[in-house]
């Protein structure tokens, strides 16, 4: 256990929902909730983030995608650890809602994934917290990238964190569940090419023309 959990009324925070051009009634739901919603014209992933931490009051950030699960439980660790004196931030592992009855995609990737973000300390971009002071040093999410940001962000951040004397967590005990819709949406064949192209070109990840993976419904 990374630290004693406490009960969540104990911490005071703000929900803040970025909309960044929904085409359903986010907005209106949140709104209607009492949450915090901000607008971001363009469609970027970082951008919307960036947007989202410029207008939290709080010391402590926790990023959270719009089809990602968190647990009780978990957010009891995750607060806990934001505010103890030797963790700066971090992530957790995840799996899928539903493997599709796709062993590769829906179960070894995520597995894999989760073991890669153990080992190297990458937090999955769907869930990071972070303390804020932090964030802003290193300058948030990079908005050169229209995908993968959270590597880069990881990477800064654990540097940061190892000159403040702090720990960037990755936390296994409860993982985060998000969705597996698009593993409906596209062919097996067309994920793993969207999963090799950063890989073998880095440099994809700057044109959003070949980003479409992250930001594109395809019709079916």
């Amino acid at each position: 256990m990374l630290a004693q959990i406490k009960d969540t009324s104990e911490f005071i925070g703000e929900v803040i929902v970025v909309d960044n051009n929904s085409s359903d009634e986010t907005s209106q739901i949140a709104k209607s909730k009492g949450v915090k919603v901000v607008f971001e014209p363009q469609n970027q992933i970082s951008r919307a983030r960036n947007l989202g931490a410029k207008n939290a009051n709080g010391k402590n950030l926790i990023f959270l995608d719009a089809d990602t699960k968190v647990s009780a439980e978990l957010l009891k660790i995750v607060l806990n650890a934001l505010n103890s004196n030797d963790s700066g931030g971090g992530g957790a592992t995840l799996i899928f809602d539903s493997n599709q009855n796709l062993f590769l995609l829906g179960t070894f990737v995520p597995r894999l994934w989760s073991w890669i973000s153990k080992t190297f300390k990458f937090a999955a971009g769907s869930f990071i917290f972070c303390r804020k002071e932090i964030f802003e040093q290193i300058g948030g999410f990079s908005e050169k990238l229209y995908a993968g940001e959270e590597i880069l962000f990881s990477q800064r951040f654990k540097q940061e964190c190892k000159k403040n004397g702090l720990k960037f967590l990755i936390i296994e005990d409860y993982p985060v569940v998000t969705s597996s819709r698009k593993l409906v949406w596209y062919t097996s064949l067309q994920i793993l090419i969207f999963i090799f192209i950063p890989i073998i070109f880095p440099w994809s990840l700057r044109i959003r023309s070949l980003c479409t993976f992250w930001y594109h419904r395809p019709q079916k």
